[in-house]
């Protein structure tokens, strides 16, 4: 079996969900609760981890796959190119692990890293510097301070490119 993404039409990432699975797919679409202002007022409210996107496991070469991007709140899957490319494994069973097995959602609170922990950044620019985490600017990014020409500087990465704490 071979974990895809699916690429949903906007806001549309549970109505693909629910569509998918009754056609037999299993789907895993990862969410986040959050504290958001909504109309106003502070609110919790549970999203998507990955706005727009949702997986799906099927048997690649065997499973016929155009019924996916017929399916009511789904756009295509993800591919480069022509090629439709997996999603290792290892990546989903760490997105699940992450979820709360009650409730299906991972609390952003709950995210590893708390403003003050000196944590590595693993990937882009600044991979292999270290920098101080500050605050999540939003779901999928943070802010740190990073010592740069002598100084502390405040920039702002993914926070999938962020290690462990230090």
């Amino acid at each position: 079996m071979t974990w895809l993404v699916v690429q949903t039409k906007p806001k549309q990432e549970d109505v693909a969900e629910t569509n998918l699975a009754r056609q037999g797919y299993t789907v895993f679409l990862p969410k986040l609760k959050k504290r958001k202002r909504v109309r106003g007022q502070w609110q919790i409210v549970v999203m998507p981890l990955f706005p727009r996107y949702l997986f799906i496991d099927v048997d690649l070469g065997n499973e016929d796959l155009s019924p996916v991007r017929s399916t009511i709140g789904v756009l295509s899957l993800v591919r480069f190119g022509y090629e439709i490319v997996p999603v290792p494994n290892e990546v989903i069973e760490f997105l699940r692990a992450q979820q709360d097995p009650d409730q299906g959602v991972r609390d952003e609170s709950a995210w590893p890293h708390k403003k003050g922990d000196k944590v590595e950044i693993l990937e882009g620019p600044f991979a292999g510097l270290a920098g101080i985490f500050d605050v999540s600017k939003d779901e999928e990014r943070a802010f740190l301070f990073i010592e740069l020409l002598g100084r502390a500087t405040r920039v702002a990465v993914d926070r999938s490119m962020l290690g462990n704490t230090l």
